[in-house]
């Protein structure tokens, strides 16, 4: 087997002897496996192992990148002096460099390799049981198919600095798409689910059945009326709020002064009593770490407490940037620098039931569906195409979509209450959300 740390330690002191003053390299190898059945036949078996090499070095403040598929010991020196030498012609940048805040790899154990890898013929087996499940469903008309898949990742990460580590993990999934109705009224909805180890998934029959049951509660929608009114968020789409939340904070948007958060450091954003999280450190997390792409060591933060924004999500130079230091939020590829990023990033449950936080709503909307990404990070501008249902007297009503939910995020964070339904289940989390103030625009 070979040792990936020497390997890279090896690339590492090419790059040194053809002229880098610093250098660091990854390395990710893996392997999927993905199987996909419609109308009771395997329509797609697919399995592809491979892995990727990435150098980056750097002659004072300038630095390259360059990367290969291919771990060939003879070619390093060409692959280093190539490196070297396309950095010695971009452009200087002050704030460039190996993060200065590393630590040698923590001893800890994640529980993120599950070691049981399914054959090709369970996985089609899951994916034709989660099909059935939905068809048995009385009103299923057409399915766009189960799916099952697996995959395994490792990577390894060596810099001139001293630092050496390796993290691996493996994902297991079940998805089911299905449709009911007939011609121009037939609607669809999906369910999916992914877990770090395969005895966590849920099973292909319960996937199967909720993919029908939502798309059968979808048939007949007609269009809101246009409004201001207060929006439900469910679970499944209401991590996209976080998702806006977080790249609000991200240092590379703050320091290029591009985000609607960027003077909101220490202030409150949200209602008291709300709080955000980042756990890199949950274990079977699906993007947890012990350490972040430039080898700075994880730790669990409150992105939001209490309402107020505590940081920003840093890699090391953005934190330069920012007169900062790194938050351990770097993520790279073989390919590109690193970048700041959130792991397992949850909004944390509130007191009330999703029922409870409905119960006043005399009209509003539920929504179970997003469409398009009409968000505006410098202004915090909110326009997104919805589906979902009404909300009459308290209570789900009729099914609606073909309309439009805007706001301004600043005013929506402000407005957000949640509701005490969450569950790990998507890497960004979230539980049921309410927020007030909506625009709706619809018939």
């Amino acid at each position: 087997m070979t040792d990936t740390l020497s390997v890279l330690g090896d690339l590492i002191g090419k790059a040194r002897a053809a002229g880098a003053d610093q250098a660091d390299a990854v390395l990710v190898s893996g392997a999927s496996l993905s199987v996909s059945v419609r109308q009771g036949r395997t329509e797609h078996l697919e399995r592809s192992d491979g892995r990727d090499l990435g150098l980056r070095v750097f002659v004072g403040t300038r630095s390259a990148i360059v990367s290969s598929s291919s771990l060939d010991f003879a070619g390093f020196p060409a692959l280093a002096e190539r490196a070297v030498a396309m950095a010695k012609v971009v452009p200087e940048d002050k704030f460039a460099g190996l993060a200065e805040t590393w630590t040698p790899p923590e001893a800890g154990d994640l529980d993120l390799a599950d070691p049981y890898e399914p054959e090709p013929e369970l996985l089609t087996e899951r994916a034709r049981a989660a099909e059935a499940a939905a068809f048995a469903v009385k009103g299923i008309t057409n399915s766009e198919g189960g799916e099952a898949g697996y995959g395994r990742t490792e990577i390894t990460l060596v810099t001139s600095a001293g630092f050496a580590g390796k993290r691996g993990g493996t994902s297991h999934s079940i998805s089911a798409t299905a449709l009911a109705g007939t011609g121009t009224e037939m609607q669809r909805d999906y369910d999916y689910h992914g877990a770090v180890y395969f005895s966590d998934l849920d099973s292909p029959e319960a996937i199967g059945r909720s993919a029908a049951e939502r798309a059968l509660a979808r048939l007949g929608p007609v269009r809101p009326k246009t409004g201001k009114m207060s929006v439900i968020y469910d679970p499944r789409v209401a991590g996209s709020l976080l998702g806006h939340f977080a790249g609000a904070i991200n240092g590379a948007s703050v320091a290029r002064g591009v985000s609607f958060l960027k003077d909101k450091l220490h202030q409150r954003i949200f209602a008291a009593g709300i709080n955000i999280h980042d756990d890199p450190r949950r274990v079977r997390g699906s993007r947890s770490r012990l350490f972040d792409g430039e080898g700075v060591p994880t730790r669990t933060r409150a992105l939001i407490e209490d309402g107020v924004v505590t940081t920003w999500l840093l890699d090391s130079r953005s934190a330069r940037q920012l007169g900062m230091t790194s938050t351990g939020s770097a993520v790279r590829g073989t390919g590109g620098p690193p970048s700041p990023s959130a792991s397992n990033l949850y909004l944390a449950a509130g007191r009330l039931t999703p029922a409870a936080l409905m119960a006043d709503i005399k009209e509003g909307v539920y929504v179970t569906e997003m469409i398009g990404m009409g968000i505006n990070g410098v202004t915090g501008d909110y326009s997104r195409g919805a589906a979902g249902f009404m909300i009459r007297d308290g209570a789900l009503a009729e099914p609606i979509a073909e309309f439009t939910i805007a706001g301004n995020l600043i005013a929506m964070f402000a407005n957000l209450t949640p509701a005490n339904d969450l569950v790990f289940r998507r890497g960004t989390d979230s539980p049921t959300v309410r927020v007030e103030g909506m625009t709706v625009a619809g018939a």
